[in-house]
């Protein structure tokens, strides 16, 4: 299969590759025209793009989704950080994600680039002392994609979460940028104590489908932790790690485990 590359075109080269893609599916396939018309070529930006995406999604009955897209309007307005993110994101994810060959793709269909873009808005409701909004934002993610997120966790971007059902991460967790992880992780605590006492997530990590990493401990940049794995203990950076609990079994086989996305543990040595 040729390998996928990414064309720049324009002045936001994500945002204009996402119209064109966009334009091509109307043609292709006009029974979704509306759907695409009205969440991506109706709009200017990616911001108000996903804002009507996010508030469509997340709306109930207990609040509308145009309380929720003046809510997320305000959030991209403030802080620009918020769409860098999407887009280093979208980008993420195409690089990675062997099932996505658009960047279309996150922003209409997948439900881990979605929820983080939900979580980036509820942080930021968090840092402005709106915490009861963004725990209100906090439950609708979980009951919309199952994936429950803490809005005072730190993620950075360029995030990719592949199938992303049952996502936990923890109130204190720290996630860097280029992280990459699949389905049914954990950062989660070890008890009832408050306080600092989750994972801090260095950049480049690599995490497999099902792993656990719990506590206050650090995982090194560039690491890979094997699906199924409990992590217990802080990870130096550059290793591989698995079993339960989990121990280093090698290197990380690579300068780049989370763009890789090599999960096989014999190719660590």
């Amino acid at each position: 299969m040729a390998e996928k590359q990414v064309k720049v075109a324009g002045f936001d080269p994500v945002w204009s590759r996402i119209r064109d893609e966009a334009r091509e599916i109307v043609d292709r396939e006009p029974i979704l025209g509306g759907l695409v018309h009205s969440g991506i070529l109706h709009h200017n930006n990616l911001e108000r793009s996903l804002s009507y995406r996010m508030s469509l999604k997340l709306a109930s009955g207990e609040m509308t989704d145009q309380i929720l897209r003046e809510i997320v309007d305000e959030a991209y307005q403030a802080d620009p950080s918020l769409g860098q993110s999407a887009r280093a994101d979208i980008v993420a994810v195409f690089e990675r994600d062997p099932a996505c060959h658009r960047f279309i793709q996150p922003l209409l269909f997948f439900k881990g680039f979605q929820g983080v873009q939900a979580y980036r808005v509820a942080h930021w409701l968090w840092l402005n002392g709106r915490k009861e909004l963004a725990y209100f934002l906090q439950m609708r993610v979980s009951e919309a994609f199952g994936i429950d997120i803490h809005p005072n966790a730190q993620i950075g971007q360029g995030i990719m979460i592949d199938h992303a059902h049952s996502i936990v991460i923890g109130e204190t967790a720290v996630v860097g940028d280029n992280v990459s992880m699949l389905h049914s992780v954990t950062l989660g605590g070890t008890g009832k104590a408050d306080g600092d006492r989750h994972p801090k997530i260095e950049n480049g990590v690599l995490i497999g489908a099902g792993a656990k990493v719990l506590g206050n401990i650090t995982v090194g940049y560039c690491t890979r932790i094997a699906a199924g794995s409990v992590v217990l203990e802080t990870v130096p950076p550059c290793k591989t790690v698995a079993g339960v609990p989990a121990k280093i079994v090698g290197e990380a086989g690579c300068a780049q485990p989370s763009v890789m996305m090599n999960q096989l543990i014999g190719d660590a040595d």
